[in-house]
């Protein structure tokens, strides 16, 4: 899979998405349009090893829907991805075999390097 799962209304995913090479050869899915499959998602656990490293805290959602006083399962994340796709950190890059979870500048370099 060469896949970025992104926000199209997210300027930080924009800004970041700019940065990809010409012929990147990474098929775009824009979260908000098109939901996260529950096969894509466990493509993604595969790869990050748990479900709550694919997990957005900075949610609105998560603090308005009370999450915050939860102690969240993988099953509840898993479940929560799927159900809202705010709760899923982003952008996330399936590149083969790696995965590069988020907007931290590693992550970010990682996965240009690998393009």
């Amino acid at each position: 899979m060469r896949k970025v799962f992104y926000l199209s209304t997210c300027t930080t995913c924009k800004k970041i998405l700019d940065q990809l090479p010409e012929g990147h050869g990474l098929d775009l899915q824009d979260i908000k349009s098109e939901s996260i499959q529950p096969e894509q998602l466990e493509e993604m656990h595969k790869r990050a090893g748990s479900y709550e490293k694919l997990f957005s805290r900075r949610s609105m959602k998560y603090r308005k829907w009370g999450l915050h006083e939860e102690t969240l399962t993988e099953d509840r994340y898993r479940d929560l991805i799927l159900e809202e796709y705010t709760f899923l950190k982003r952008p996330v890059f399936v590149i083969d075999d790696e995965i590069f979870i988020g907007n931290a500048k590693k992550e970010v370099e990682g996965a240009l390097a690998v393009l």
